[in-house]
């Protein structure tokens, strides 16, 4: 078993988590996963959601590093940044592996005692 630990790999993946455990985030991400800065107006446009409904999902989003915002006259647009979630993905391969190697050892050890 290797002795670094998932978290040795990743920063704290927690927030990642959090941010994509909302389907409204969710949502946004997959909108903006087609490469093109967005605004706000736009990405509430075709929604139920209101601009502050949208602005809050966003922010948690850019708090987890998920989106980036860059400031273009009185609007924000927003853009994908897909970085956090390789990480994250990376994070739940280290913790698979991991768990495979001691599901490994356990089938080992019933196997030797029958």
């Amino acid at each position: 078993m290797s002795s670094a630990s998932p978290q040795a790999r990743v920063p704290d993946p927690a927030p990642v988590f959090a941010a994509l455990g909302d389907p409204t985030r969710l949502s946004l991400l997959m909108t903006l996963s087609d490469g093109r800065a967005q605004s706000i107006a736009r990405l509430s446009a075709d929604t139920r959601l209101t601009r502050q409904a949208v602005t809050k999902h966003l922010h948690v989003l850019e708090k987890a590093g998920l989106v980036s915002s860059i400031r273009t006259g009185r609007e924000s647009r927003f853009t994908y940044r897909p970085e956090p979630v390789r990480a994250a993905q990376s994070y739940l391969d280290t913790v698979s592996a991991q768990w495979d190697e001691a599901l490994g050892r356990l089938k080992a050890l019933v196997e030797n005692r029958s």
